[in-house]
């Protein structure tokens, strides 16, 4: 949800980086993100369950990556 909201702010999500049990917004808010970044019209409980579990697994892997690090790439890989 942190993510795709400042996504949809047009922030840089080259230095955001996640803290485990921050919260942001209200369930609502997530939700709807949620059902917009989805890619289906109507989808069910289980299909935005695989979404955001796909999601988390893509971006923790892209944090945990030193090629996604602004510090190590420097600009290279600007927006990647």
């Amino acid at each position: 949800f942190q993510y795709l909201k400042r996504f949809d702010q047009g922030c840089s999500l080259d230095a955001f980086c996640y803290e485990e049990l921050s919260v942001e917004g209200s369930p609502a808010e997530c939700l709807q993100q949620l059902l917009l970044h989805c890619g289906i019209t109507d989808p069910s409980w289980a299909e935005l369950r695989n979404f955001t579990w796909f999601l988390n697994v893509q971006l923790r892997d892209c944090e945990a990556s030193v090629f996604c690090n602004p510090d190590f790439v420097q600009d290279t890989l600007k927006g990647f």
